[in-house]
C-alpha cells in the first residue's frame, strides 16, 4: 500500500509540474484567446483552433451543420483555392484535420515550428474568408451523407447509441447526432451553412492554442499579425437547456444486423462545474476505473472471465463537458447467454459495490492508473494541447487541469460507495439492448472517428 501512494505521490508531482510548466494566455482585442504551450522537446508546433460551437448550438431542422461547414472550410478562400489548404500544409510537412463535437469544432496543424507563421495565415483566412458556394455545398452534403449511411445507418453499434442517446434526452440538444438526421442533410442549404459560419466563427467566439517548440511573446506577436485585424462579432445568446428530472426507468430496443446482442445501460450523471469544490464526478470516474480499465478491474475479472456471463463489458464516463454526462455500463452475452442475463450480473455488481464499498487497495490501483495514464498523455504535445482547448470550450479553464488531477487523488473509498448509490439509480436508468438480424453480406464501413474532408 505504501508503495502505491509513494508511486502516486511522486507521478502526481511530476504531472502538476508539466501542467502548469510554460503555459501563457492572452487575450486579443478581438476577443480572441491565445493559450501558449511551451515544450521544448523537438523542433515541432501544433497549431488548434477551437470555435464553442458544436452539434448542441443547432436548432432543430437542421441538424448536423456544424459539422457539414466543418467540411466546407476546407473548400477554399476568396484567395486560397479549394484544396490548396492542405496541400500548403502537407508540402511544408505537416498534417492537418478536423473534428466536430456536441462541444465545439476545432482545426488543428502539426508541424515544424519554423511553418508555424505559413499555418497562422492559413487558418486566420479561413476565419473570415471562406469562399462558400452552392456547387461546393451540393457535392460535400452528398459526402456527408454517405458518411452517415457507413458509419451509422449500417453500423449497428452507432445505430444503437444514437437511438439510446434520442431516448435518454428529452429536451437537451444532445438528442441529435453530431452528423445529423438524414432528412436534415436531405433538406440543409448553403445559405444554412453561411448562417452558421456567419453566426459562431469569430475571433470572440475562438480559443487559440499554440504548443511546442516555441516562445510565448513571438507567438503571440505572430497571432496579432495574422487575427488581429479580424473584427469581433456580436454573439448571439446561448441558451442553457436543463434536461427534466427522468421520472423512470426507459426500455429500448433496436433491431439492426450484427453478430452478437449488446446492452447499454446508461445513468444520466453529473458534470464539472466547480473543480475545487466538487466530488461526485471525480468519484464516479474513478467508479468506471474501479468497474473497467484493466484486466483486473471488476467486470472484466467477475462477468467475463468468473462468470463467464458475457464475453466483454465495459463502463464509462466523462466528467467534463458543456452538457450533461451519462454513467454507462455495457456488454455482450456469452455464448448460450441472454442480454437479461447480463443486465442482471451488471445489477449484481452495482448491488455488491454499494452494500460492500471498494478496498483500499482497489482505490490505489486505479488512482494510480489515472496518474499514470495522465503521465503518459504528457509524452504528446498534441495531446496537451487538446486538454487545454476542451476545457476552454467547455467554460472551464486549463488551469482546472492540474486541480483535477489533484481531487482525484483525494477521492475516497466511501465517496466511491456513495456516488454509487446515488447516481446509479433506476430513475434515471435508460437501458437499450441490440437485437441482431441477419447480416445482409455487405462490407463493414471502415472504422474511425468521422473527420473531415
Amino acid at each position: 500500500m505504501r508503495a502505491y501512494l509513494f508511486c502516486i505521490t511522486l507521478l502526481l508531482g511530476g504531472v502538476q509540474t508539466a501542467a502548469q510548466a510554460e503555459v501563457f494566455e492572452r487575450t486579443l482585442a478581438n476577443g480572441l484567446k491565445v493559450i501558449v504551450k511551451e515544450d521544448h522537446r523537438a523542433p515541432v508546433v501544433v497549431q488548434q483552433i477551437w470555435y464553442k460551437a458544436g452539434s448542441m448550438d443547432e436548432r432543430t431542422g437542421v441538424t448536423g451543420i456544424a459539422h457539414v461547414l466543418e467540411h466546407l472550410m476546407f473548400k477554399g478562400t476568396h484567395t486560397v483555392p479549394a484544396g490548396e489548404f492542405s496541400r500548403r500544409i502537407s508540402a511544408a510537412g505537416g498534417r492537418e484535420n478536423a473534428f466536430t463535437s456536441y462541444d465545439y469544432t476545432a482545426y488543428f496543424q502539426q508541424l515544424h515550428k519554423s511553418k508555424l507563421p505559413l499555418a497562422m495565415e492559413l487558418e486566420a483566412d479561413r476565419m473570415r474568408n471562406l469562399n462558400l458556394t452552392a456547387a461546393d455545398f451540393a457535392r460535400e452534403i452528398k459526402v456527408v451523407m454517405e458518411e452517415r449511411r457507413l458509419r451509422t445507418d449500417d453500423e449497428a453499434h452507432a445505430l444503437l447509441q444514437e437511438k439510446m442517446m434520442a431516448t435518454i434526452y428529452q429536451q437537451h440538444p444532445y438528442r441529435h447526432p453530431i452528423i445529423g438526421w438524414m432528412s436534415d442533410l436531405e433538406s440543409l442549404t448553403v445559405g444554412d451553412a453561411k448562417a452558421w459560419y456567419d453566426r459562431w466563427y469569430a475571433p470572440n467566439n475562438a480559443t487559440l492554442v499554440i504548443g511546442g517548440d516555441v516562445k510565448a511573446s513571438e507567438v503571440f506577436a505572430l497571432a496579432q499579425r495574422h487575427y488581429g485585424a479580424i473584427p469581433r462579432r456580436a454573439m448571439p445568446p446561448r441558451r442553457n437547456f436543463i434536461e427534466p428530472r427522468q421520472a423512470g426507468i426507459k426500455r429500448m430496443v433496436v433491431k439492426a444486423p450484427a453478430e452478437l446482442p449488446h446492452l447499454v445501460m446508461s445513468y444520466h450523471a453529473p458534470t464539472l462545474q466547480n473543480p475545487a469544490q466538487d466530488w461526485q464526478p471525480y468519484a464516479l470516474q474513478i467508479l468506471a476505473g474501479v468497474l473497467d480499465g484493466n484486466e483486473s478491474a471488476r467486470l472484466n475479472k467477475h462477468l467475463v472471465r468468473e462468470q463467464q456471463v458475457a464475453s466483454g463489458a465495459g463502463a464509462g464516463y466523462d466528467l467534463t463537458s458543456r452538457g450533461p454526462s451519462l454513467f454507462t455500463l455495457e456488454a455482450t452475452p456469452s455464448e448460450g447467454r441472454t442480454v437479461n442475463d447480463v443486465e442482471a450480473a451488471l445489477r449484481g455488481e452495482i448491488a455488491q459495490l454499494v452494500r460492500d464499498g471498494v478496498s483500499e487497495e482497489e482505490l490505489q490501483r486505479v488512482k494510480a492508473q489515472v496518474v499514470a495514464g495522465e503521465v503518459y498523455k504528457l509524452d504528446s504535445l498534441f495531446y496537451q494541447a487538446m486538454q487545454i482547448g476542451q476545457m476552454e470550450s467547455i467554460g472551464l479553464t486549463h488551469r482546472a487541469i492540474p486541480v483535477i488531477l489533484e481531487k482525484l487523488q483525494a477521492v475516497t473509498a466511501e465517496q466511491v460507495r456513495q456516488a454509487a448509490e446515488a447516481i446509479l439509480q433506476d430513475d434515471s436508468l435508460t437501458v437499450a439492448v441490440l437485437d441482431p438480424q441477419p447480416l445482409s453480406g455487405k462490407p463493414k464501413a471502415p472504422q474511425g472517428a468521422a473527420h473531415a474532408h
